[in-house]
């Protein structure tokens, strides 16, 4: 070595230990064809199939082995006793012939019966119950055998019939759903008028395609009742705008004198206020149609006789029956459905008419009104948004055409029932009648 030194380095020691395993999940894999998402069982016809398959091999199965093991009980006892009484062997004395027993006449046989007692049987006595043993154990088991192929036979055969079976039967249940699949991937805005009308017999599956006929007839009416809605919506809204526009571009148009301008600009104001109602109407239409925020007794028959006190009435006769009243609900809406209905009682009246107005305890409140005749058939159209009896003359003081809609929406988001009816003639005119719930009732719903 040469005469350098050498420099030791410290080796600290190492800590042993135990290191802590990472458990990973074992995933058990399964055929391709059992996987829920692939395979035979990614439909409910799979699935259905292989339900009612299982149970019907399993019941196959179970009849096959029970078959089997009592067919196996008694079996070797039967066949040993019928070797006995046919086999060759050695004729003993007998007393005499035996009922019920008859043999051909060259056969050296009879019954098998016990020796008399302290008799040892003779040495061929003993080769004949050795014979007769082995050939019982041989057709027992050969019997076995044949019964026990035939059996597995039967049962394979079985099991692909329960099989075809299963898939036929999972067929005819699930073909109303699968109707329903199709139609209800067919539907659109477009053909909502389209119906499943399923053809089955009473059922589960048929009151379910019934409920969705119905649900659809449900659907198609507010879509056609919002497609009106919108197209007259935007129609009313376009006319003051287009008479705005006339107005402005004809009656302004060259050097027109002060009193023309006058004239034009109380047109252009009128037109302003009947927007702006309208806007409002739309806006209480909107607040009503998404229901209640805060509930409170109303005195109903209070808020009635300050409506009527506030409603001009134009030399009307007013008949009211104001009962004591008082339901839970939106004192500002419920207000504007007693202010809608008399003015629409009042505007749709005659000079000499008259107005009746009623509150009763069972929480019923009705408004009457004569007027025009009506035809019965036409009041289910005026309770819809812009419906009215005539035709629209864009004169002073002419409604929307909103105001019993608006009664409509705000009896449904109090959970009250709402009925209209035509008054007959003489007097015509028209009697809606508003049923709120009693206080037990408004708690349910």
């Amino acid at each position: 070595m040469s005469g350098r030194r050498m420099r030791l380095r410290r080796v600290r020691p190492r800590r042993v230990g135990l290191r802590p395993m990472r458990l990973r999940r074992v995933t058990r894999l399964r055929p391709t064809w059992l996987r829920p998402s692939t395979g035979l069982l990614r439909t409910e016809r799979g699935r259905l199939t292989a339900l009612y398959g299982s149970l019907l091999l399993l019941a196959g199965g179970g009849l096959v082995a029970l078959v089997y093991l009592l067919v196996g009980q008694g079996l070797y006892a039967s066949v040993n006793g019928a070797v006995r009484t046919v086999s060759p062997g050695y004729v003993l004395q007998s007393p005499g012939p035996v009922p019920g027993r008859t043999f051909a006449p060259d056969c050296p046989c009879e019954p098998a019966r016990k020796l008399p007692p302290g008799q040892a049987p003779t040495p061929e006595q003993l080769k004949s119950y050795a014979y007769t043993q082995n050939l019982s154990d041989a057709v027992t088991d050969a019997t076995r055998h044949r019964l026990l192929m035939y059996s597995l036979l039967a049962l394979a055969v079985f099991a692909v019939l329960s099989i075809w079976l299963a898939w036929w039967m999972a067929g005819r249940v699930l073909r109303p759903v699968g109707v329903i699949t199709e139609t209800a991937r067919r539907l659109s805005g477009e053909n909502l008028d389209e119906r499943i009308s399923l053809d089955a017999p009473p059922g589960e599956l048929k009151q379910l395609a019934d409920t969705f006929d119905a649900m659809l007839g449900r659907m198609e009416q507010l879509v056609s009742a919002q497609r009106r809605f919108a197209a007259n919506a935007a129609h009313e809204l376009r006319t003051p705008l287009a008479v705005q526009r006339a107005a402005a571009e004809i009656g302004l148009a060259g050097d027109p004198s002060p009193e023309k301008v006058a004239r034009i600009r109380d047109r252009l104001i009128g037109v302003a206020d009947s927007s702006e109602h309208l806007i409002e109407s739309l806006l209480l239409l909107a607040v009503s149609e998404q229901g209640l925020e805060s509930t409170g007794p109303v005195d109903l028959a209070g808020l009635a006789a300050a409506e009527l006190a506030a409603c001009p009435q134009q030399g009307l006769t007013v008949v009211r029956t104001l009962a004591p009243l008082t339901v839970p609900g939106d004192r500002t809406l419920l207000g504007h459905l007693l202010r809608n209905l008399l003015i629409n009682a009042v505007r749709h009246n005659r000079a000499d008419g008259r107005i009746a107005v009623s509150t009763s305890p069972e929480g019923e409140l009705t408004v009457s009104n004569t007027g025009p005749v009506i035809d019965p058939a036409d009041v289910p159209g005026l309770l819809e948004p812009f419906r009215r009896r005539a035709e629209r003359q864009h004169t002073a003081g002419e409604g929307a055409g909103l105001g019993l809609s608006i009664v409509a929406s705000i009896a449904r988001a109090h959970g009250a029932e709402l009925s209209a009816e035509a008054n007959p003639a003489p007097g015509g005119g028209l009697t809606v009648r508003v049923r709120f719930p009693s206080s037990g009732e408004a708690r349910t719903s």
